[in-house]
């Protein structure tokens, strides 16, 4: 799934600890355009941070995956950016082999959660 819009905030990246190890995740909201715009939060993980060097008011294509699990009753959805375009430039990442398929034909650059393990 894609999404096109400028992002109007980056959010400061959030780490911690898991069972898996150490974590880092930095959330942007991004704005798309059109008669009736949207604010899409998303995230990226890890080293995805730095290679995607997203900054506030620049205009984005975004290629997104959607997630979502449960914990304690309640279920929480993931949007996950896998690639970032700017301009016909891609910041394209590729996935570590974590041995982990996503569904989507790659894999997962981060290790899943597991109800100990969510960073929130």
């Amino acid at each position: 799934m894609e999404i096109t819009g400028e992002i109007i905030e980056c959010l400061p990246v959030k780490s911690g600890q898991s069972a898996n190890g150490e974590w880092r995740k930095q959330e942007y909201v991004l704005q798309t355009d059109g008669q009736y715009p949207k604010k899409i939060c998303f995230m990226a993980w890890g080293e995805k941070i730095e290679q995607f060097a997203i900054q506030q008011n620049e205009t984005v294509q975004v290629s997104i995956d959607l997630e979502s699990r449960e914990y304690n009753g309640r279920w929480y959805t993931d949007v996950k950016a896998w690639k970032v375009s700017r301009d016909g430039s891609s910041a394209d990442v590729s996935y570590p082999a974590t041995g982990q398929d996503d569904g989507y034909g790659s894999l997962e650059s981060s290790p899943p959660l597991t109800n100990d393990d969510i960073p929130f």
